[in-house]
């Protein structure tokens, strides 16, 4: 298998392990927080700092989705989902122009 193609397949892998896998999360709460699209109230502002301006990102954040009754294992899930979500939609665009500019 090319080296490029190892890289795909390595992180679509990683990609249906956070939208499908198990966890302390749903695969519905997840998937919102990768799409960022749809996410409940509570963690709102912190997974969409952390998919579009992940240097604001505070301390209240993290307490606004512990005071919402989400755990810290909880939170780290949407955390994941939502920045692995944001460099997914990265990756493809750069890849896509690459391809645009091969041709």
């Amino acid at each position: 298998m090319p080296a490029e193609q190892e890289k795909h397949t390595a992180h679509r892998a990683l990609v249906d392990s956070i939208l499908t896998g198990s966890g302390r999360t749903s695969p519905g709460q997840r998937a919102a927080a990768f799409y960022n699209v749809g996410v409940e109230p509570a963690v709102k502002p912190l997974v969409e700092k952390v998919a579009t301006r992940p240097t604001h990102v505070t301390e209240a954040d993290f307490a606004a989705a512990r005071a919402a009754g989400l755990s810290e294992d909880q939170i780290f899930e949407l955390v994941i989902a939502a920045a692995v979500g944001q460099s997914t939609r990265l990756y493809e665009a750069g890849l896509a122009a690459l391809d645009e500019a091969d041709h």
